[in-house]
Order: C-alpha cells, then structure tokens, then sequence
C-alpha cells in the first residue's frame, strides 16, 4: 500500500517536472541555428530538445543495425554469434527432449524407441557419455548384442564412461559364460570403483568359482571396509575362504601351510565344522592332541556333527571300545540330549558289545524323531540281543522309509550334498551350505512303502518297516546279515 502511494507521488512528480520543462522551454527566447547547402533553419529551445533526442534515437538504431550485419556475416563465414548461440540452444533443447523421451522408452521396455530416441539425441547433443550409454541399453533391450557391445567400447575409451563400459562388456560375456574374461573385466572394474557393492559381489561370486581363494578374501575385506558387510558375517565367510584355501594348499601337500590355514579358519569361525574337523587334524599331525580335543569339543557343543566324531576317533586310533566310550563320554557332555550325541553313544556301546546300555542311550529316538541312522542302530541292538531275523529285517525295512536325517544342504535352493563345500553345486551360491534336514527327506520307494512288511517282515511296533542308510555316506546300505557288528564313524 505505501510502496503504491509512493509510486503515484514519484509518476506525478516526473509529470509536473516534465510540464515545467516544456512551459519552460517554450517561454525561453532564443534557439538553434542550422545551416545545411546554404539552407537555414532555426529551432526553438523545445524544438531543439526534440531534434537532439530524434539524433541519439537514429544513432543508436544505427548501430544496431550494423551490429546484425555484423553479426550476420560472422554467421555466414562459421564464427560463434548470438544468432549461432540460439540456434545450438534450441537445437541442444531438442537433443535434450529427445534424450529424455529415451530414458523414458527405456524404463518402459520399449527398446526399438529407446534406440530411436538416443539416436536423435545423439544427432542433436555432442554429449557420447550420456548418449552412447542410452544406446547401449536400448540396443541390450532391443536385442542387439553387436551394436550394444561397440557402443559399451566406445564407453571404455572415455576416462568418465570406462567404469560403465567395463561393467556392460562384463555382464554380456556373464550372459554367455565366459567367465573368464568376465573375471578379468570385473578385476579392472573393481580396480577402478572399489566400493562398487555390485562389482564387489560379482567379483566375489567369480573368484569363488575359480577357486581364487585369496583374491576373494581380499574382495571381501574390500565389502568390510566400504560397510557392505556386517563384520560378523565377515568373520564367518572369511573363514569359510580361509578353510577352502586351506582344503586348495592340502591338495598340494603343503601341509604346514595348510595346518595353519585350517586353525586360522578354526578361531575365526569355531561353529564352522569342516574348519574344526582340519584344525584337529592339524594338530593331531604335530603331536598336540590336547588342542585338538579342546578344537572339537568347542565344535561339539556348538553343532554335533558324525565328521567332529570321527575326528575325534581319530585322535587316539588305537584305543579299545571301552577307552575310546570313556573318552567320548566328556564329548558327550557337550551336547548329552542331542540326536547327534544319543546316536553316538548308541554306536559306541554297541562296538563295546554293551546292548542294553546301547538301548538306553539311543531312548526313544526311533519313535520321537526317526532317521535311518536311528532305526539302522536299533536293529543292530535288536541283533545284537538276540531277537529274530523277522524283527530284525522289520527295522531295516521301516529305515528305508525312515527320513534321511540332517544333510549338507544349500540354504539359497535347498539342494542335497555328499559333503560340504564353500559354494553350492547347483546354484553357486556362496556359504549357504548348512547342515540341516532337507524339506523332502522321505525316501521315495517304488510300489510304496506299505508292502514292505509282506517282504521282510514287521517291525515290533507293526509300523511299516525301513532300510537303513548311513546320511554320510547315501549309497551305502547296510544288509541285515551285517548288524552283529554295524559300522561306526566313532568306533
């Protein structure tokens, strides 16, 4: 309001100035006088003023005139003008909206528009990092490899593209399984963005199938220090490459490097089985049995697992059945409920030839929670106390039907394994082997399991009856003419 008001008093001010000019000047005597080819003219003041400033009007339109002639025959002859300025800002406008019309194709799945539009911004725009990078795409989408494969290498020539380009190159040669050169591509993408999370996985993942153990652990401290691994799972998957790396140089007979590997494994990871199993050994191998026991007993009450007891055995070979149960029992303390443990013991008292005490130790398992490891040990004790070959061959039978019981299986595909391994056979995943029972641990039986009894026998419960197989070792099945004395991974 007051800005208004002061507008209105400034505009009436200018007014009245101007009136008493003009009053002013037509009251003065006196004016110009101008002679032109003998010609006179005079003016009066107010013509005088108006003549004067008609000039500076001409003056300047004059100059701008010769200011576009100029500009003008700069632009006929290539030089940089206004006129040339506004003519590369529209036609960079269009680059622009074709450009984006692209991105937009290309978020769409139209890959054939996608590559249209990015050749129209590549024809208006000299900008090849944004232009070639949509075309790149659009050719992957539309289908045609050639075309995406040139302009990705058009991408590696430019210092602020070659990230992106590696990358492309590198996920097409994954796409057609070479992953030789895919690892090569990923090496010289990671070298130029090592906190690139994707690359680092890829990296990893490559590594890992090569069997590049110790590349792959310094990837891995690479996620650690860019915070794109927790350090807890760091610790964990560090020691599964450290126990592979291990497992590679054992291979080579290199067995104090390997030694040392598989205890460096072991104190990063002590739930981590194979890691324990390799750490025992090694120290079995120098002569120190007392780290070992103390390695698997710390395994023990984390996981029982059959191949800790069977490293266990292996510390003291020579022992007798009664020894070697009275060793085990301090193993046994760990974890004394576990089915892992009841079996154990179980197997242990009938390698003692105790069979009662084989009984009370295996408890209600076969009935509570059976596998054919279970089973397979009650019909030895069955045997083992004398009863008949029909009750016998009864158990044998209710353990084919019987579950599998925990298995090495993939947490990523729930594929089975015959043992443990840093990736997964079938899918590749990396570390999601765990030991665990399978979703589908029933065995399959031709003609079903319910006509097992009319073939050998029913078990005491009159429960269709099983075959019995050893979960480590599947293709291994015990007869029943050989359960006077079962076999044992601890005996």
């Amino acid at each position: 309001m007051i800005w208004s008001l002061v507008k209105i008093i400034v505009f009436i001010a200018a007014v009245a100035a101007l009136a008493l000019g003009a009053g002013w000047l037509l009251e003065s005597e006196g004016g110009v006088r101008i002679v032109v080819a003998g010609s006179e003219y005079t003016l009066d003041p107010l013509q005088s003023v108006v003549g004067f400033v008609l000039l500076v009007l001409a003056i300047w339109l004059g100059l701008k005139l010769m200011g576009l002639l100029v500009a003008g025959w700069k632009f006929l002859s290539g030089d940089e003008t206004a006129l040339s300025r506004y003519f590369e800002r529209n036609k960079a406008a269009r680059g622009f909206d074709a450009l984006a019309e692209g991105m937009m194709a290309l978020a769409s799945g139209d890959g054939r528009a996608a590559l249209a539009k990015a050749e129209k911004a590549n024809k208006y725009l000299d900008r090849p990092e944004l232009t070639n990078l949509l075309t790149a795409q659009a050719a992957e989408m539309a289908g045609d490899r050639k075309k995406a494969e040139e302009t990705y290498r058009k991408l590696v020539e430019n210092e602020a593209t070659r990230f992106v380009g590696v990358r492309g190159i590198m996920k097409q040669k994954l796409a057609d399984g070479d992953t030789d050169t895919a690892l090569q591509l990923a090496e010289r993408a990671f070298a130029l963005k090592p906190k690139h999370e994707e690359t680092q996985d890829v990296l990893l993942k490559l590594q890992a199938d090569k069997e590049d153990w110790k590349g792959a652990r310094q990837t891995l401290s690479a996620k650690l220090k860019h915070g794109h691994l927790p350090r807890d799972i760091h610790k964990r998957r560090d020691a599964v490459l450290a126990l592979s790396e291990a497992r590679q140089i054992l291979d080579k007979d290199e067995t104090i490097e390997a030694r040392e590997a598989a205890i460096q494994a072991n104190r990063q990871s002590p739930d981590l089985i194979p890691a324990a199993v390799m750490a025992a050994q090694g120290y079995v191998e120098t002569g120190q049995k007392k780290y070992a026991t103390r390695v698997l007993k710390k395994a023990w009450s984390v996981h029982p697992h059959p191949d800790l007891a069977a490293a266990f055995a292996a510390i003291e070979p020579d022992e007798d059945a009664a020894a070697r149960l009275k060793r085990f029992a301090q193993l046994a303390k760990a974890q004394p409920n576990d089915p892992e443990t009841r079996m154990l013991m179980a197997e242990l008292h009938i390698a003692a030839e105790d069979f009662p005490e084989a009984r009370r130790a295996l408890g209600d398992l076969v009935e509570t929670d059976p596998t054919t490891r279970s089973v397979t040990l009650m019909a030895a004790i069955e045997r083992g106390q004398g009863a008949s070959d029909t009750v016998v061959q009864g158990w044998l039978a209710r353990a084919l039907s019987a579950p599998r019981g925990p298995q090495w299986v993939c947490d990523n595909c729930q594929n089975i394994h015959g043992e443990w391994g840093p990736t997964c056979d079938n899918c590749g995943a990396f570390d999601t082997l765990a030991w665990k029972r399978p979703p589908n641990s029933e065995v399959a039986l031709p003609g079903g399991s319910e006509m097992l009894p009319l073939l050998v026998g029913s078990a005491p419960s009159g429960e269709t009856a099983v075959a019995v197989v050893d979960p480590s070792e599947p293709d291994d099945i015990i007869e029943a003419e050989d359960l006077g004395n079962p076999p044992s991974k601890a005996s």
